[in-house]
């Protein structure tokens, strides 16, 4: 036998509409929603919830639990993968962009791929120095 479905909701009705109109995301509308029906009583087992969002019991059972762990703000937090760390930053970066402002400059993408190697050791794609060198010189102007 199934534990029986009971989730508090701590934000009233009214809030919850409020947040559901002001909502940006898919993600935050459909757990947005998902309080609601809960609230104002639409919904009362975890798998009409799941059939009605269109999502897996399994992941109901996992907004349910972040909401009851974090409250409203925990279950609405989206996480974003940290990316790749820069090829090159910090004071590397102030140099190349210090010479690629001198009136000499660079005469090509791979004369800055050879200056990179020869004078901060760094061997970077010829594809990932233009990209660096299209930044750098987009956020000079």
């Amino acid at each position: 036998m199934s534990r029986p479905f009971q989730v508090e909701i701590s934000e009233s009705q009214k809030e919850l509409e409020k947040a559901l109109k002001h909502a940006t995301t898919a993600s935050s509308k459909e757990r947005l929603q998902m309080l609601y029906w809960l609230k104002s009583g639409q919904v009362s087992s975890r798998r009409t919830l799941a059939e009605r969002l269109g999502r897996d019991e399994a992941t109901i059972t996992r907004w349910v639990r972040k909401y009851k762990d974090e409250g409203k703000r925990g279950l609405l937090e989206v996480k974003h993968a940290p990316g790749k760390a820069p090829s090159i930053s910090g004071s590397d970066l102030e140099r190349l962009e210090r010479r690629l402002q001198e009136a000499s400059g660079f005469q090509s993408y791979g004369q800055i791929q050879q200056w990179l190697k020869s004078e901060l050791g760094l061997s970077l794609a010829y594809k990932t120095v233009y990209e660096v060198v299209d930044l750098s010189t987009s956020s000079l102007s």
